[in-house]
């Protein structure tokens, strides 16, 4: 409890200093608690925004990789098709073992289908140098500049995602018949 003589001293202090004691109105007070509340809400609304946009970014990001190792397996399993599938070049009919690699490279090629892995077999397709790399080009009289001829090994893409490329020889147009014989390569 204050004494008198505390109440007079706060009196005097207003009085001294030339200011009234303003005491805030009640629509003064409600404006400003509006206000608050009005800025409270916009840091809620930005806070919800951010943390949305945070949770979209951090699914893209793990689906992408998940994406990237998906792929990682699916490209592990390209060169023991490629031996499989020679395998199966080399064996003659009556060799017992055909039959059962036979088995295992198909149950491989279902798992890459199934994954959305597509092969690449271009012969007779125009080259493109972002799914097909040249390894030659030859002239060849009937076939456009550019046409794959021939492909020495298949290539492979998971969606739109290449892979491995393929690996093809090119048909090379007339006028590119003195370079391959100076030994130029093809690009």
């Amino acid at each position: 409890m204050k004494g008198n003589g505390d109440d007079e001293k706060d009196e005097d202090t207003v009085e001294a200093s030339g200011l009234e004691a303003v005491e805030p109105r009640p629509d003064d007070e409600a404006e400003a608690l509006r206000r608050e509340a009005a800025d409270l809400r916009d840091q809620l609304l930005r806070k919800r925004a951010e943390f949305e946009n945070f949770r979209r970014r951090t699914e893209r990001e793990r689906e992408q990789i998940g994406q990237e190792r998906a792929a990682q397996v699916l490209k592990a399993l390209i060169p023991p098709i490629d031996n499989l599938e020679r395998a199966l070049a080399a064996a003659t009919e009556d060799d017992p073992l055909k039959q059962g690699v036979g088995m295992i490279l198909k149950e491989l090629m279902g798992v890459l289908e199934s994954s959305g892995v597509t092969i690449e077999d271009p012969v007779g397709q125009p080259f493109d140098p972002l799914r097909h790399q040249a390894l030659a080009a030859e002239p060849a009289p009937g076939q456009a500049e550019g046409t794959v001829l021939e492909v020495f090994r298949k290539g492979y893409v998971l969606k739109d995602r290449l892979l491995r490329p393929a690996l093809v020889k090119v048909a090379q147009g007339a006028g590119d018949e003195e370079g391959a014989s100076r030994g130029e390569k093809v690009h």
